[in-house]
């Protein structure tokens, strides 16, 4: 949150360029024809397009009568794809024609170095071309071509590998020993032995496929407390899948998971400014309507970005001439939480950047957190991390597993605090929604790099934390356009705006598009949707009949207009502010408006 004027972000995805356009070398005469109707004079026998992306046309063609077509579109990058049998330690030529903009054509699973061959720009037909060669323990190699996110529709044909043949490849035999760990209250962690020849492995739960992974790993996450579940594995490969395994039963534990369990069902959570002025002026804690059930103080900032060293005091007398005495302040703290308000610190905002890059600024932030909690008597603390505070290093692709130190330390230290304090200790979150909802489509750096490394950076500290979570409330302002998931941008200042970027937290979604790494939703009393309080607060005020627009379509599924949720979410917590100065600015107009809405 700015605490002047807010500054729009704008989506950043830059796209990276590599790859190999050389042409090989021809293939010795031993060689063969390894890929499947790769003229698509079969139509699409043998190749595999994501989401529908994939058509065969009759012009304009390279050879024969037909060819691909495939047209990218939001997340999806138009990718189609083919398994085929090869031998190790063999050297293969990969080749074949394309049309259009920003067109690849790759192999991935060669047990050496995947990679692939591009044009930026083929305006008529264009041959790429690319070698390599297999590893010790090779059997199949999946080859590839796909265009690239916003662009028009590309076409390929003839499409060849060429290079010695494999043995036939076999259902692989159906895994046992599927084990289930110590469940939570929204979370089962699962393992199996490995399978020889699979590639991957398809779970279930209660018969109902929910993941395909490559690892003999999974933890599923997202369910219902004091609920029993039942979990099934398969094992596939290119010729198919197995049969499934015995299934395996495990009954999460009670309780909700996530502090702040004496929140009323409806919340109104809004932020303070206690350390600062600015054109909406101070108000004093006391002064604080009973609207309110949850406080952030606004802010904790740090000595330094990278110290993890957080202060906080109140506003200086001469910046805020009617601000209260420290005295006064706790005492006011105390008899909002003796109403049952929660009262929370917030660390960062707009210019308060925080990088805990070293174990060092990680124990620091633990340290100093702990000690404003102490001092002030607080219920917990709120994470509005923004700007340059999350980013992933390249290479950090995988939102259940980060390894970039400042998202991995942020989360111990967080956890850290969680086992402190204990079970009521209230955590929440207000990611912006650059940092969350634009996982969607980009995550970090990307396959290639050049994208904006923040894309996306929130999504390993909620997944990680969601049992610990309280409250996610992302920003929905200051924002440029997000994809949906209906694949449609949305811009904020209407209903249809939160209706999207909330249905996106309690859905859930493929991280980049990419299905083996989705992002499960969350509870719905786990969420609550983060707007300005007024014009002067934000870019993307909405109007209080737009706001309740969105909270009829998400808690009832009526007044949806043209996005159509994926379910009806009655139990969603609430509403957030920035903030609580500026509401009063604007004479109660925010909070009023929920106070008077009908929730059912």
């Amino acid at each position: 949150m700015d605490r002047t004027r807010p500054l729009s972000l704008l989506l950043a995805g830059a796209l990276a360029l590599g790859g190999l356009a050389a042409l090989a070398p021809a293939a010795q005469a031993a060689d063969s024809e390894l890929a499947r109707n790769g003229g698509f004079e079969a139509g699409l026998d043998g190749w595999s397009c994501t989401a529908g992306s994939g058509a065969v046309i009759t012009t304009p063609v390279h050879g024969g009568t037909k060819a691909l077509q495939a047209t990218p579109a939001g997340s999806d990058n138009a990718k189609c794809s083919q398994t085929i049998t090869v031998r190790p330690n063999s050297a293969y030529t990969l080749s074949g024609w394309v049309r259009g903009s920003y067109v690849y054509l790759g192999v991935t699973g060669t047990g050496t170095a995947d990679g692939y061959a591009w044009t930026q720009s083929a305006p008529d037909w264009q041959k790429l071309s690319k070698t390599f060669t297999t590893g010790a323990n090779t059997t199949s190699v999946t080859v590839y071509t796909h265009g690239w996110y916003g662009t028009p529709a590309y076409q390929a044909d003839d499409l060849s590998l060429l290079g010695p043949g494999g043995d036939p490849v076999t259902i692989p035999a159906t895994p046992t020993g599927l084990a289930a760990g110590s469940p939570t209250s929204t979370t089962v962690p699962l393992t199996w032995p490995a399978v020889a020849g699979a590639t991957s492995y398809k779970v279930y739960r209660g018969g109902t496929l929910v993941a395909t992974v490559t690892g003999t790993s999974y933890t599923a996450t997202g369910l219902t407390a004091n609920t029993p579940y039942s979990f099934q594995v398969s094992a596939a490969n290119s010729a198919g899948e197995s049969a499934k395994s015995t299934a395996v039963s495990a009954t999460t534990t009670s309780g909700g998971g996530g502090g702040g369990g004496e929140l009323p069902a409806r919340a109104l959570v809004g932020y303070l400014h206690s350390s600062f002025a600015n054109g909406s002026g101070y108000t004093r804690m006391a002064d604080v309507p009973d609207s309110w059930d949850v406080i952030n103080l606004a802010f904790g900032e740090p000595t330094s970005v990278t110290s993890g060293d957080i202060r906080f005091s109140l506003c200086p007398a001469t910046e805020c001439p009617n601000v209260e005495s420290p005295a006064d302040f706790k005492a006011a703290i105390k008899a909002k939480q003796a109403a049952g308000k929660k009262v929370l610190i917030s660390i960062g905002g707009q210019n308060g950047q925080v990088q805990l890059a070293t174990t060092a600024a990680r124990d620091a932030f633990v340290t100093s957190v702990s000690k404003i909690i102490d001092e002030y008597g607080l219920d917990g603390l709120d994470i509005d991390f923004e700007g340059h505070s999350l980013s992933l290093q390249n290479g950090d692709t995988d939102f259940r597993n980060p390894t970039s130190p400042v998202i991995v330390n942020l989360i111990q230290a967080i956890k850290t605090l969680k086992a402190k304090y204990g079970a009521k200790f209230v955590l929440t979150m207000a990611p912006e929604t650059f940092f969350v909802q634009l996982g969607y489509q980009f995550y970090g750096s990307g396959p290639w790099g050049g994208q904006d490394p923040r894309a996306g950076a929130y999504l390993p500290v909620i997944h990680a934390l969601r049992d610990d979570l309280t409250l996610l409330h992302v920003q929905d302002y200051n924002s440029g356009p997000i994809m949906g998931l209906d694949n449609q941008y949305h811009s904020m200042g209407g209903a249809d705006f939160h209706i999207a970027m909330t249905d996106m937290l309690l859905t859930g979604f493929p991280v980049a598009g990419n299905a083996e790494r989705f992002f499960p939703g969350l509870r719905p009393d786990q969420v609550a949707i983060g707007l300005p309080a007024s014009t002067q607060a934000g870019n993307g005020h909405t109007s209080p009949a737009e706001v309740n627009k969105a909270l009829d379509c998400l808690t009832k599924k009526t007044n949806c207009g043209t996005y159509q949720t994926h379910g009806t979410w009655s139990s969603l917590r609430g509403l957030m502010t920035w903030s609580i100065n500026w509401d009063r600015f604007n004479q109660w107009e925010f909070s009023r408006n929920f106070d008077a809405y009908t929730w059912s």
